[in-house]
């Protein structure tokens, strides 16, 4: 199955096949200030199942990590790490809503107290290495 995506203006389009490895919350200092949201919703693909069209700007958001959006409208997009085969779309970019729902929230200390806890894994900072994926 593929699912479409890409950024505000329309710029920068991405198509995505097959399901996703993991889909989780994010309530990371940097997620919130990147999205200027409370938390950020992503779904992890291997990169080879994504393809990209369109310019992106990047920035390092940790020694590893690069933050992707659109270098026309500045939508953020997605996310990668550096000898990491797996790519990380933020959900608000796809086309269609309601196609994955978060299986656990990370960095729940960061969490806004009115939002309620999803029913899901919670982690106090980052998902534990070695996590089945």
């Amino acid at each position: 199955m593929e699912r479409r995506g890409g950024c505000a203006c329309g710029a920068v389009r991405y198509v995505v096949e097959g399901g996703p490895l993991r889909v989780g919350l994010c309530h990371c200092m940097t997620c919130r200030k990147r999205h200027g949201a409370p938390c950020n919703a992503f779904a992890a693909f291997r990169a080879g199942k994504v393809r990209v069209e369109g310019q992106t700007l990047d920035w390092m958001s940790s020694e590893h990590g690069r933050y992707h959006g659109c270098a026309v409208c500045g939508s953020p997009l997605f996310w990668t790490a550096e000898g990491d085969d797996e790519i990380e779309l933020h959900l608000g970019g796809l086309d269609e809503t309601g196609q994955f729902s978060p299986q656990y929230e990370i960095w729940v200390k960061r969490r806004e107290p009115w939002m309620m806890p999803l029913a899901v894994p919670q982690y106090v900072e980052n998902r534990p290495a070695g996590l089945a994926s």
